[in-house]
């Protein structure tokens, strides 16, 4: 029996390492596409490590002929640096310059891949206040909402195929050794910790190992299409969710800081990546045969923080 192959674009970052590692696990062989092939170590003989650059189509594209699925990972950190105006431009470019080589190549081969996973995030419906958001929600403003839009639409072009698309709306990633949780867990070891702003914001969040199997799940379920949210089914206000990282670690939660600092000291990064509201709800998964298992929140940290 044919081993079957996965293509992952930003292989190598925060979830990539675990996606990876998950896939691996479940038999299937994985294609990594990345900019420095040679300073990424494996030992794995199931990886593969394929140099591109992610803006055109090279010899990496002979990979993705009869592969099981593309996920498209591939993207500068939005909170890599501050939001100056070409940090914003790379942001946005490195995005969009993926998912057009993705189209491009998927254009030249005989037999492409079953499915397309194109990752984007709640950023997608910008601030909203107490509104539950479900994937049939519209798109909101800002400069993560416009971000996301033309992140998702710039992957359409592969449907001509007849290649099943199939787009994310991520939540904030809690897991070891990144995401969410490397931002603003610090302060509380110094005891230091609180919440940012009023507190009254909703943070939809979900944790790593739930987003890899939620991603294994929709490859494999051959009826999976449209947009899907990956978030907890239980998302919490930011004053909450502080005040559970504080009893997890045992420190206390009490500096909280204004959102007149934090504009001040990140201008529209602050405002959209800390401030924001988004009550997202993964409503599409919910009314699937998918089972969340570290979906609420005091368990999700204990199982990072703890273990």
């Amino acid at each position: 029996m044919t081993q079957k192959k996965i293509i992952i674009t930003g292989g190598t970052g925060f979830i990539g390492k675990t996606l990876t590692q998950c896939l691996l696990n479940k038999g299937f062989k994985v294609v990594i596409l990345t900019r420095r092939p040679e300073s990424v170590k494996s030992d794995d003989n199931a990886v593969k490590l394929v140099k591109w650059d992610g803006r055109t189509v090279t010899d990496w594209a002979a990979e993705i002929e009869n592969a099981t699925a593309i996920i498209n990972l591939a993207g500068a950190s939005i909170a890599g640096g501050i939001w100056t105006k070409s940090y914003k431009n790379l942001i946005l470019q490195s995005r969009i310059n993926a998912g057009q080589a993705i189209v491009s190549a998927i254009r030249t081969v005989k037999n492409p891949p079953e499915v397309i996973i194109q990752p984007s995030g709640i950023g997608y419906y910008g601030s909203r206040g107490d509104e539950i958001l479900a994937e049939t929600a519209t798109a909101g403003s800002g400069f993560l909402a416009d971000i996301a839009q033309k992140w998702e639409t710039c992957i359409d072009g592969v449907t001509e195929k007849s290649v099943r698309l199939i787009k994310l709306r991520i939540g904030l990633v809690l897991g070891k050794g990144g995401g969410f949780l490397s931002l603003v867990k610090l302060p509380f070891y110094f005891f230091m910790g609180g919440h940012l702003g009023s507190g009254e914001q909703w943070l939809s969040w979900i944790h790593l190992e739930d987003l890899v199997t939620a991603i294994i799940y929709l490859v494999e379920n051959k009826n999976s299409k449209g947009v899907f949210n990956l978030s907890s089914p239980q998302p919490e206000k930011a004053r909450d969710f502080f005040k559970t990282l504080s009893e997890v670690i045992h420190r206390p939660s009490w500096l909280h800081v204004p959102e007149f600092v934090l504009r001040s000291l990140l201008g529209e990064m602050a405002q959209e990546l800390l401030l924001s509201s988004q009550r997202v709800s993964p409503e599409r998964l919910l009314n699937s045969d998918f089972q969340f298992k570290l979906g609420e929140l005091k368990s999700a940290l204990q199982n990072i923080l703890l273990n």
